[in-house]
């Protein structure tokens, strides 16, 4: 029987391999957020090719023989039971989660890993200028070749009864397309119906909301918040990106984007909450743990719920505000100085028709998930081309939230995620939601 010190030694030995791939995933981070903040237009094919190769080399740190061999002295790879006794429950769930990963890791080849790193970093760069110009035809190649590898990769990880499966459990773990299509399914008609009542009132005054905010108060006004909450400059940058996101580098580095609209100060301010919950939740995983899956994200539906918390379970609160719109009216003297704190508080709940998903009403929100979902699915399965997207867009977009976007821009083209073969993630952000509002509940009951 193999004693305590043994189990030790081979889970260090893990954790130390572990670290190694963890850290590559760091650098991988890095270049991508400089890609998609500072990269001058004419890095990308350079970007391309040294993203392929950190990819490569991660791959295969992760599906190593040392590795493979350290982790099947204290778990057995093919089966998962565990070979000595004397693990401790934590020990167990990381094992259990690094076997996972390996199994996922080995079915996909190396010259998938590489090819997949190269589109998305040439797509996404090629996304950030269709956008831009209004040109989604420069950009539906590149999405056409997204959607071919998607594909390979459900098939390469294999599924027994929708391929979007397997590229959702990517980002949580062991949701189905069933299950997301059945909550779905049950969330759009109350949706609607309320989304009716609602609109059936007359709606909140806003004009004071469509005046011109300067950029460098609106930036500044943002850093307090963002410093506010807990986001610490000594371990976290905030700038500016055509679409806001979060990269974790390190729990000690943590790095948050936002985007200004001169006539819309209030996307810029709830972004900037919404990103810095995704760095406090980040920063706020163990450093001792870093490289295990002790010190990742349980699911991208919990990280999600850490955004929306921060950003409409708080940032659209009037105490929030009866704080923070005396400071805010300082900031803007010209645009709210006249302005009633009751009526900025009602004009930033108000519920509109807005085509922009990360600017969209609580009410609303859902239904701008449920549309890329079920557009997802029908390019995966092949129903629906890349061609006739931003007509089958238009309509879904028409037909559950009554508006017709002016462009593609406002339309197909306002995310990101695609460009990045990020297929299966857009229902985290309901399940986000629905966390966060459990989550709350019960923060109110108990505080």
């Amino acid at each position: 029987m193999r004693n305590e010190g043994t189990s030790i030694k081979s889970y260090q030995k893990i954790l130390s391999l572990s670290r190694e791939s963890a850290t590559l995933r760091s650098v991988s981070h890095l270049l991508e957020w400089d890609q998609r903040t500072h990269m001058p237009v004419g890095g990308g094919a350079a970007r391309a090719e040294q993203r392929e190769l950190i990819a490569k080399l991660l791959h295969e740190r992760k599906t190593s023989k040392a590795f493979q061999r350290a982790l099947g002295k204290l778990i057995d790879i093919e089966t998962g039971r565990f070979l000595v006794p004397d693990l401790t429950f934590a020990q167990q769930a990381a094992l259990r989660e690094w076997r996972r990963d390996l199994l996922i890791a080995m079915k996909l080849p190396t010259r998938f890993v590489k090819a997949w790193e190269r589109l998305t970093s040439q797509a996404s760069s090629a996304w950030e200028l269709a956008r831009r110009d209004n040109a989604f035809g420069r950009f539906a190649p590149f999405l056409e070749r997204i959607i071919a590898l998607c594909q390979e990769k459900a098939t390469l990880l294999g599924y027994k009864d929708h391929l979007y499966d397997p590229l959702l459990q990517e980002f949580e773990p062991d949701a189905t397309h069933s299950d997301i299509a059945a909550l779905f399914q049950e969330l759009t008609p109350p949706i609607l119906a309320l989304l009716k009542a609602i609109r059936e009132k007359s709606e909140p005054a806003h004009d004071f909301l469509l005046l011109s905010y300067p950029k460098e108060p609106q930036m500044e006004f943002a850093r307090l918040l963002a410093a506010s909450v807990g986001f610490n400059e000594e371990n976290g940058a905030l700038d500016l990106a055509a679409h806001p996101f979060c990269t974790a580098l390190h729990p000690s580095d943590g790095r948050i984007t936002t985007r200004v609209l001169k006539e819309r100060p209030m996307s810029n301010f709830l972004a900037t909450l919404h990103e810095a919950g995704h760095y406090l939740y980040e920063v706020s995983l163990p450093q001792a743990h870093f490289g295990s899956p002790l010190g990742e994200a349980v699911s991208l539906g919990v990280h999600e719920s850490q955004s929306r918390w921060w950003e409409t379970r708080i940032g659209l609160t009037r105490p929030f505000w009866e704080h923070f719109y005396p400071t805010l009216q300082k900031f803007f003297p010209s645009q709210l100085g006249k302005v009633s704190l009751d009526s900025f508080h009602r004009a930033i709940n108000r519920v509109e028709k807005m085509p922009i998903r990360v600017e969209a009403d609580e009410v609303s929100y859902p239904l701008h998930v449920i549309l890329r979902f079920e557009l997802e699915c029908a390019l995966l399965e092949g129903v629906l081309s890349v061609r006739d997207l931003p007509e089958a867009w238009n309509e879904k977009m028409k037909t559950l939230l009554g508006i017709t976007p002016q462009n593609d821009a406002q339309g197909v083209l306002q995310d990101v995620h695609w460009s990045l073969g990020i297929f299966g993630y857009f229902p985290t952000y309901v399940l986000g939601n629905l966390y966060a509002a459990q989550f709350f509940e019960t923060f109110e009951g108990e505080v």
